[in-house]
């Protein structure tokens, strides 16, 4: 029998099922850190800080199905808006999958472990800290160049 074609690689995002687009989260939480945007050129600034519902041994958010009540500029990552995934890490499955590219090897979906993602130095794991613990006057001394974008 033909070993099958994972569905990341024969299926469209936009005809993924819920399951399937939630397990393209390889939880690296760069996604939940805290960006800053530079007003005049719209250049997209990444900082050390995270949301606070984000459990930094996990790398989970803490709040899951109600993180956008919580967290009104919470980022909602849908098929729909794929495209407009260019502010996210270039490392991120849904923009790797939206821009035609193949998922990395540390990705679990093609490791086959959670760890991968630790040990290739993609999670944000022991690299944050929680957004309330720094001054709102203080974020841009947060500013890391570790996310490639």
């Amino acid at each position: 029998m033909p070993e099958q074609e994972p569905f990341w690689r024969t299926r469209p995002l936009s005809d993924m099922t819920d399951a399937q687009w939630e397990s393209l989260c390889d939880g690296c939480a760069r996604c939940c850190m805290i960006k800053l945007e530079d007003e005049d050129t719209d250049e997209v600034f990444y900082t050390a800080l995270v949301c606070d519902l984000l459990d930094e041994d996990t790398c989970r958010c803490t709040r899951y199905p109600q993180r956008h009540q919580l967290v009104p500029d919470c980022v909602v990552l849908t098929p729909e808006r794929a495209s407009e995934f260019h502010w996210l890490p270039k490392s991120c499955a849904y923009r790797t999958l939206a821009e035609g590219r193949e998922l990395a090897w540390w990705h679990p979906l093609v490791s086959g472990r959670a760890e991968t993602v630790v040990e290739a130095g993609i999670s944000v794991h022991g690299r944050v800290v929680p957004e309330s613990s720094v001054h709102e006057d203080e974020q841009e001394d947060m500013i890391v160049t570790w996310v490639e974008r």
